[in-house]
């Protein structure tokens, strides 16, 4: 299966892993069969709550998301023109740039996406939850 993870989700896979159940975290650490993408809008999101002091995380983002993406074996995702650009196709559900960005992602690339932000049911997009894994 083809996913990008939510950047909460990332977070929580590597700092708080006790809120993902076994099953969920077994299908993220399970690479050979799943094709796990990390947004690099999920890296610039980190990236801006470092910055400001509303996220700590043990080294800076520059080294700390690079490593932990290659640890899990996780893929990059880079931002591509026509993923910005499929923004304005989003009905205006919420404000959240970097969300609306991870569902323009998902749709041009056909993946699903994994998340427990409700927001994101309420968008024509392909959803699982951690208890849908």
């Amino acid at each position: 299966m083809k996913v990008l993870i939510d950047t909460h989700i990332f977070l929580w896979f590597f700092l708080e892993p006790q809120r993902i159940k076994k099953r969920a975290h077994d299908f993220l650490q399970n690479t050979f069969d799943n094709e796990i993408y990390v947004s690099h809008a999920t890296a610039w999101e980190i990236s801006i709550k470092y910055g400001i002091g509303k996220l700590k995380i043990p080294e800076v983002p520059e080294i700390w998301v690079p490593d932990r993406i290659r640890r899990a074996g996780f893929r990059h995702l880079p931002i591509e023109i026509q993923h910005v650009l499929r923004v304005h196709n989003l009905p205006p559900i919420h404000k959240d740039p970097f969300d609306r960005l991870l569902i323009s992602q998902a749709d041009v690339g056909n993946l699903t996406i994994v998340t427990e932000d409700p927001n994101f049911l309420k968008y024509q997009a392909k959803i699982l939850t951690l208890n849908n894994l």
